[in-house]
């Protein structure tokens, strides 16, 4: 086989904006390698054979995707992986179970909550005493980000979803890490609540987020973090806009194949 650089062929998946067939993966790689079809397909079928990819059916069509059979790295410090794996000592391992929730949390959106949340925890050490603080997760669906927020030293989450399979497939994940006891998945909307949470993370479409802005603020601690994804990069203005005039301050924001993620800052009270 021709040698090739797996992340550089990786990468075309990660960057595309639309799901890609073989047909259209193999021409990808012929014209990234100057390669032939036949070369193509036997870089192919070596990566699902390392179980970097798989195929996915969906609506009848067949689909070249990342497998999500072993731990993948997300940033810095999460590695989101699948049952029956050794956790690894570079970095904390987050167990996830294959669902409908979840898929190789290779989306945009996951990874850009999952960096800021890197960078609020890890790299900006951005809440004191981050142990004794509550935390919430609106719509948590897998419960990826309430596990990666307790993981990364708050005391405790609160995971709120309406949809009864994500919450099922959510405290499966929570029981999966051994954090009964820091993470409780509440299938019900996040009540109104007053100076409560030291971080709300929240992944949901543009209208969700805005709309939420008033419970969204006024539930968080002075000084506390709220995280926002799961819009895109033409609405990312807007929204900030919106949250800034209730008194929380942007002090991050990044895109991804014109996915966005935020995040703000509430003032002093």
């Amino acid at each position: 086989m021709i040698p090739f650089d797996r992340a550089d062929l990786l990468n075309i998946l990660y960057q595309s904006e639309v799901k890609l067939t073989p047909r259209v993966f193999i021409k990808k790689i012929r014209s990234k390698l100057k390669v032939s079809s036949s070369d193509a397909k036997k870089i192919i079928k070596h990566l699902i054979t390392e179980q970097e990819l798989c195929y996915h059916q969906l609506y009848g069509s067949t689909y070249i995707e990342q497998s999500f059979l072993k731990p993948v790295r997300v940033t810095n410090h999460f590695i989101l992986s699948p049952p029956g794996f050794k956790k690894s000592d570079k970095g904390r391992t987050l167990i996830i179970e294959p669902g409908i929730s979840f898929g190789s949390g290779q989306h945009p959106t996951t990874k850009l909550c999952l960096e800021a949340i890197d960078l609020c925890l890890y790299k900006k050490k951005m809440i004191e005493r981050p142990d004794d603080h509550l935390c919430a997760d609106v719509g948590t669906g897998s419960g990826v980000l309430a596990l990666a927020l307790v993981t990364a030293g708050l005391g405790s989450c609160r995971g709120y979803e309406i949809d009864p399979v994500s919450v099922h497939e959510a405290r499966k994940n929570v029981t999966a890490n051994g954090l009964e006891q820091q993470v409780d998945i509440i299938e019900d909307y996040m009540p109104e609540s007053c100076a409560t949470y030291a971080v709300i993370c929240a992944n949901l479409r543009y209208p969700t987020l805005k709309s939420l802005s008033e419970l969204i603020t006024t539930g968080l601690v002075p000084g506390g973090v709220a995280i926002l994804s799961g819009l895109r990069d033409w609405e990312k203005k807007d929204l900030i806009d919106c949250y800034t005039k209730k008194g929380m301050t942007p002090v991050w924001d990044r895109d991804e194949k014109h996915w966005s993620a935020v995040m703000l800052v509430k003032g002093a009270s």
